[in-house]
């Protein structure tokens, strides 16, 4: 439950914090004082949006923070979840900039909007003017008859199921459009594979192949420059390199024996020659192998030919051929697998498809079930709330030809006004006032079975007057006997019902505007309930009409809910 609500230049609100009990709290204050801040403050903390508008005119931030206590089951294994420390009790807190930038906090710790909202979702439940609205929509009204009749784990199978289905129908539709043109598409990959590979046999090293190819095409030059080499370093007949370095062996070596020092001449001498004699053994080796015979120099070129050939008509340098004979076997193995597999992806379409048709069916069990105890409840209320012979139908209705994440129905909410005639759409319910009392017996239906134990009504009481504003205010406080509700309204006969009332008062200064709030003793309370009576001038007679409602809506009440107690600090 909410224990502590705390604004801080908020809109038009300095500073302001409330205190609230268990029970039933009115909110009150003249037309434009600003009753509806306290229900924006909490749709804030609720993860709504907010802009730097929010903020109180001068100052640089607006502040909204909401202690909560008792927390439900859901609510502490959340918190669970995601770490957040806490002794039984949240503080949501959210920091507007006049810039528009926001942040929030959950018991002092930094979170995303997002998380803030998932938690006060389980927290609060806001019912406002609006609300009726959208439940003209499908989607609101399946969603409200879902939540009525306990049905979100079986829904929640129903939209996992048909995801599943969806994704297996779609890999079934790729793999069967694959099939078509599999067996063109598989002779064309055998044929390239196996031109590739025969190409490709007995070649270790594609880049030393097209040096060979080089070298061959390349040999007389080559050979030219090796015979050339040969002659000038060891085999010339007019003195090569080699007999000039024999004659300084010659002339070095009785010198060695008078000079020692000689002796490292001497050796570098030998060693020339001993390399020179190497290199002539070299180049003779290198001409014997330019010497290549015509078959091989006819099979390199061919090969190498081949290879580049293959190259261009795959677009690729022939050193990627290995590569690219790689990919097409790839290719070759999913068409085959593409085929192969078809039998089990049926197989599994059939199966999610009987599952899903089995899950929605329990889901369209479970709403005709609760259909009915929620027109039943919502009729009765319609009735007590000045609509006589009013009766309030929900038609569900099957197409089991059809697959949609929410199941197979069409919920269609249904009213007939008046005694004798047929029920109708709820959007072609033409009377505003029928519609403020439909609106509010199907919040107040709904609220009955939510799981949050915060309700928050924002004037959904506009349009009803008289006894049926009196019975609005006792289904309100019915409502507080086993949560907590907090009811912004204009209407005296309901504020008179509430456990507590807050009064939101406009005070200015020629200047600047603000809003105060405060809770009313019950001497304020006769105060105001006899303002709403009566207007600006407050007679006797009001307060004393005022003295016997409240007193009234006190002896209605069953029990009044206890104080809440405070956790420790």
């Amino acid at each position: 439950m909410l224990t502590d609500l705390h604004l801080r230049d908020f809109v038009i609100v300095e500073e302001a914090h409330l205190e609230i009990d268990a029970g039933m709290t009115a909110l009150t204050g003249e037309t434009g004082a600003g009753k509806s801040i306290v229900v924006d403050a909490l749709a804030m903390i609720a993860g709504g949006r907010a802009s730097g508008d929010v903020v109180r005119e001068g100052a640089e931030r607006a502040e909204v923070a909401a202690t909560f206590a008792a927390l439900p089951a859901a609510a502490l294994a959340w918190l669970e979840e995601q770490s957040i420390a806490h002794d039984g009790e949240v503080i949501a807190r959210r920091v507007v900039g006049a810039d528009g930038r926001s942040r929030a906090y959950l018991n002092g710790q930094p979170v995303p909007l997002q998380s803030m909202r998932q938690l006060v979702d389980r927290l609060i439940d806001v019912h406002g003017q609006q609300e009726f609205q959208q439940l003209v929509a499908r989607d609101a009204q399946r969603s409200l008859l879902d939540e009525h009749a306990a049905a979100g784990a079986v829904a929640a199978r129903v939209a996992a199921l048909h995801a599943g289905l969806r994704e297996a129908q779609r890999d079934l539709e790729a793999r069967r459009a694959a099939a078509a043109n599999a067996d063109a598409r598989r002779e064309l990959l055998r044929f390239e594979i196996g031109e590739l590979r025969d190409a490709l046999a007995g070649i270790a090293d594609l880049p030393a192949l097209f040096a060979d190819r080089k070298r061959i095409a390349d040999r007389g030059r080559l050979a030219e420059a090796a015979r050339a080499a040969l002659a000038l370093s060891y085999d010339g007949e007019d003195g090569s390199a080699n007999d000039l370095v024999a004659r300084a062996q010659a002339a070095l070596r009785p010198a060695t024996a008078v000079d020692p020092d000689l002796h490292a001449v001497a050796r570098l001498l030998d060693s020339v020659a001993i390399e020179l004699r190497e290199a002539a053994d070299t180049l003779r080796r290198y001409l014997e192998a330019l010497d290549v015979d015509p078959a091989r120099i006819e099979e390199i070129e061919r090969r190498a030919a081949a290879l580049e050939g293959l190259a261009r008509k795959h677009r690729v340098r022939p050193e990627e051929l290995p590569a690219r004979a790689a990919g097409l076997a790839r290719e070759l193995d999913g068409v085959e697998s593409a085929v192969t597999g078809l039998a089990q992806l049926e197989e599994r379409c059939a199966l999610l498809g009987t599952q899903y048709r089995t899950a929605a069916g329990e889901l369209s069990a479970a709403r005709r079930a609760g259909a009915t105890d929620l027109a039943t409840r919502i009729s009765a209320l319609m009735q007590s709330l000045g609509m006589p012979g009013g009766r309030f139908e929900i038609a569900v209705a099957t197409d089991p030809e059809s697959c949609a994440a929410h199941g197979q129905d069409v919920v269609d909410f249904l009213v007939a006004a008046n005694p004798g005639q047929s029920a109708r759409p709820i959007a072609k319910v033409a009377s505003g006032g029928e519609l403020s009392r439909i609106g509010l017996a199907i919040q107040v239906a709904a609220a009955a079975r939510t799981r949050t134990a915060c309700l928050v009504f924002d004037e959904v009481d506009t349009g009803v007057g008289g006894a049926t504003a009196e019975i609005v205010g006792r289904q309100l406080r019915s409502l507080a006997l086993t949560g907590q509700v907090l009811c912004v309204t204009h209407l005296p006969q309901v504020a008179s019902q509430a456990h507590a009332q807050w009064r939101v008062e406009k005070q200015t200064n020629g200047r600047t505007t603000r809003a105060r709030i405060e809770r009313l003793d019950d001497a304020g309370r006769v105060e105001e309930i006899a303002r709403m009576l009566g207007g600006v001038d407050v007679s006797a007679q009001a307060r004393a009409h005022a003295r016997e409602m409240l007193e009234r809506g006190a002896a209605a009440a069953n029990a009044r809910p206890a104080k809440r107690s405070r956790p420790a600090r």
